[in-house]
């Protein structure tokens, strides 16, 4: 009885002891798990009216494949909520399966409202993906990010805010005041400070309602002209507007776009050549002027044209108030023209004087830009300057150089000789290059020997005797020829067919006869 009672409380017991664990929440799946993260690091900028792509990265990080992900932004009539023109009808994006481990990219493509703010705005996306190996188990969830919005500019801002303030390498661009595309040309766009802390009730600077702006008027590159793979500095050229108060405690930082379509081999544009992003600048006077510099690395397969390096700024005024802004510089980025040829094939090696030779090659494209207007000039000792059009050679394409040099004067052996490449880039700047070949030219046949230019003799002019006694003595022999041959022929066939008779008449003399 006693132990019965003994096990009993041990029973309950253990009730108990499980009554106290805390539930644990039931995944979706064992092993399936699907994050969702923006691809780009810092916060994505949006111009008024601007297009620009968000891209998200999509990873599987569960041990099970994945298929049918979807990833739908919440969008909303209000610009409050929702700063992009509704442009589609749907904006989902789907992925059709995503092996475990995987990681792939999704965009999206959206333009900024013309009367959106310059602020900060939080963008939801809602995911689901269902597991491709658990008799379709699903799972959900959700991700926000930040980007940033810039007004239009005021039509009273007198040039002084606003994407109004633009200059090419320090130069204005005369875009009357609309502001410039930053991935079309080299330039400059600024928008409207924002102030994040202080101010007191004037919302300003030292109460009176004054915005300190800070704005890039221009900047330039040394070396003037940047080329993919090379290092270069980059000179920013900054200006308070303001004409009552300075700013101090000044922040930069610099960020470029992502460039490549290998996920492994992607990487901004711009990278600092040694150390950080970030500069640091203690002030700016009112109404006074400040470079800012940094030695920065264009990445070597960049694609010719020019990009955009966003400016970040945080500064602060006389009174500690705090404010950001945000302006961008676009630069002419340039690849050099790289190409190769192939073996020469000169047809004939050697000719003489008066003669022509054909000249052919190939021209191999390898570099990322197009070649205009390529032209090839064959000269040298001896030969007749020649030029032949070989058109416009797109990126890693093959093109044929044939020519043909006429033969002026002999040369003393096998003489090297040149062929002159030239092209022209975007821009209609002309560039050669050079490579040599090598020709013989002989002397031609002399007068004496020229046979247009021997003299006839009159006794030739008649009927051709010789020749014609020549031909009838070879037909003769040919005829005579055949003539032996069928009698010989002739002659051995009758000799077998007699053969034939004798061999049959011995065998049937020799066969037993029947009684």
């Amino acid at each position: 009885m006693k132990r019965i009672k003994k096990l009993w409380a041990a029973v309950i017991c253990i009730v108990l002891a499980a009554a106290t664990i805390p539930a644990q929440p039931v995944r979706a799946a064992e092993g399936l798990l699907v994050s969702v993260q923006a691809a780009d690091e810092g916060t994505l900028s949006y111009n008024y009216s601007e297009t620009k792509k968000l891209s998200l990265k999509v990873a599987n990080l569960g041990g099970v494949n994945a298929k049918n992900i979807q990833i739908v932004p919440r969008i909303s009539e209000n610009i409050d909520a929702w700063p992009f023109e509704i442009a589609n009808k749907d904006y989902t994006q789907t992925i059709d399966t995503l092996a475990a481990g995987e990681t792939v990219n999704v965009e999206f493509e959206f333009t900024a409202r013309e009367k959106v703010k310059t602020q900060y705005y939080k963008l939801a996306f809602d995911y689901t993906y269902v597991s491709a190996d658990d008799g379709g188990v699903q799972g959900d969830g959700e991700y926000g990010l930040y980007v940033k919005t810039v007004a239009k500019p005021k039509k009273d801002d007198g040039g002084q805010g606003g994407l109004n303030d633009n200059n090419n390498q320090g130069g204005n661009t005369g875009d009357g005041g609309q502001g410039i595309p930053l991935d079309t040309g080299g330039g400059v766009a600024n928008s409207e400070p924002m102030m994040t802390s202080g101010g007191g009730a004037g919302g300003g600077s030292e109460g009176n309602g004054s915005v300190p702006r800070v704005i890039v008027t221009g900047f330039t590159t040394d070396p003037a002209e940047v080329k993919a793979g090379s290092n270069f500095k980059l000179t920013i050229h900054l200006k308070n507007t303001s004409k009552k108060t300075a700013v101090s405690n000044m922040l930069f930082d610099l960020s470029s776009p992502t460039e490549g379509a290998d996920e492994n081999t992607s990487a901004p544009a711009f990278l600092p050549a040694s150390g950080s992003s970030s500069i640091y600048l203690d002030g700016i006077k009112a109404d006074g002027t400040k470079d800012i510099s940094i030695e920065l690395n264009a990445k070597s397969d960049l694609v010719q044209k020019p990009y955009s390096v966003q400016l970040s700024m945080k500064y602060e005024d006389s009174q500690a108030t705090q404010f950001e802004s945000a302006s961008a510089v676009s630069i002419p980025v340039k690849q050099d023209a790289r190409f190769e040829f192939g073996e020469f094939q000169i047809s004939p090696e050697s000719v003489s004087v008066g003669s022509e030779a054909n000249i052919m090659c190939e021209l191999y494209n390898l570099g990322r830009v197009k070649l205009y207007n390529v032209k090839a000039k064959f000269e040298g000792n001896g030969i007749k300057t020649a030029e032949t059009f070989v058109g416009n050679v797109e990126s890693g394409a093959t093109a044929n150089i044939d020519g043909m040099v006429t033969a002026e004067s002999p040369t003393a052996g096998a003489e090297k000789m040149k062929m002159t490449l030239s092209y022209e880039d975007e821009g209609g700047k002309v560039s050669t290059i050079e490579k040599e070949f090598q020709l013989e030219i002989t002397e031609g046949m002399e007068d004496g020997v020229n046979m247009t230019d021997m003299p006839i003799d009159e006794a030739e002019k008649g009927f051709p005797i010789v020749p014609v006694v020549i031909v009838i003595v070879v037909i003769a022999g040919i005829v005579a020829g055949v003539i032996i041959y069928k009698k010989k022929k002739k002659r051995k066939l009758e000799e077998e067919e007699e053969g034939l008779v004798d061999e049959f008449d011995r065998l049937t003399e020799d066969e037993p006869r029947e009684p």
